[in-house]
């Protein structure tokens, strides 16, 4: 099979080209730079083919996909900067490439008859609640910009193919990029106090892992909406960053122990700080995924402690 990869330079879409390297399959890497301007790793997508597109000039995107003629398209590339998502001037700009370049990528798609796999968030729903989100469910209520901007990319691939999976996805974390656990380990080693909020529940996810569940999809033809995170239940951003420092400890990093740095929990209310409204509940039921005959990712504190042998070395 032959792959087209939208948003290389990005955490995910770095680690579905070193998947499908390793599987032997042929991965295009596209991405908006000139050239792949991800993280120099010396990994296989460092030297696998890479065309430049931008995903909001709809002839591009149809041009390109039509000569390079994919089996498979994976679209990771999005806007992901939820606070300035809420910047009036920045909205069009959010639209267009969640929204507008989701589209372009799915009608051609369906004119060259290929499989899409879309990368969407819990951000579609309202966030409230203590339930799990199943991957089926229609009430959607997004809290921001960001949201339902994602929210219109899942409608125009529903809407426009019947090869598809939607998979919605939370906390993200992969070596390639800005995530939150690089954020705890540069705060965590410059403060002695940290704050972090107690009353957003989710489960992370390392993009190593959803790479290979990614790849397994497309190898399949059961299609329709899943959800995706590590295994291990469910915990607060508070819980994270507390078993970030311990894990970082037991790999020799006494900076993060507690003689050095305390965390301490708050609410949402009490951080504040925030453009874009933030879910309570990112809680979101993975059983289809088994239903379904896919393997689950891996348990996230062992995903974290693969993360941070690489990320701290």
């Amino acid at each position: 099979m032959k792959f087209f990869v939208t948003g290389v330079n990005g955490q995910l879409g770095h680690d579905v080209m070193n998947e499908l390297s390793s599987r032997s399959y042929e991965g295009i890497g596209s991405d908006i730079a000139p050239k792949y301007s991800g993280i120099q790793d010396d990994s296989p997508v460092t030297k696998m083919p890479y065309i430049s597109l931008d995903i909001t000039d709809k002839e591009a995107v149809t041009r390109i996909l039509k000569e390079t003629a994919p089996d498979v398209v994976v679209h990771c590339a999005a806007w992901t900067a939820v606070d300035l998502a809420e910047d009036a001037d920045k909205q069009e700009t959010v639209r267009k490439i969640n929204a507008a370049g989701t589209q372009y990528i799915a009608s051609a798609c369906k004119e060259l008859d290929c499989k899409m796999i879309y990368l969407s968030t819990d951000y579609v729903f309202d966030g409230q609640g203590t339930t799990p989100w199943k991957p089926d469910c229609k009430d959607y209520k997004p809290l921001n910009v960001y949201g339902q901007t994602k929210l219109l990319g899942e409608q125009a691939v529903a809407n426009t193919l019947e090869k598809y999976f939607i998979v919605r996805i939370a906390w993200v974390f992969g070596q390639n990029g800005k995530n939150f656990i690089k954020t705890m380990l540069t705060v965590g080693k410059n403060h002695d106090k940290l704050t972090v909020v107690n009353d957003q529940i989710g489960t992370p996810t390392y993009t190593f892992d959803l790479a290979r569940l990614l790849v397994d999809m497309a190898e399949s033809e059961k299609y329709g909406y899943y959800h995706a995170t590590n295994e291990g239940g469910y915990i607060s951003w508070y819980d994270f960053t507390k078993e970030i420092f311990r894990q970082a400890v037991a790999l020799g990093h006494t900076e993060y122990d507690e003689n050095h740095v305390t965390v301490f929990p708050v609410t949402t209310a009490e951080y504040g700080m925030s453009k874009a409204a933030r879910p309570f509940n990112s809680r979101l039921d993975k059983s289809k995924l088994v239903e379904a005959g896919f393997t689950p990712l891996p348990d996230w504190k062992d995903a974290l402690q693969r993360y941070l042998k690489e990320v701290l070395q």
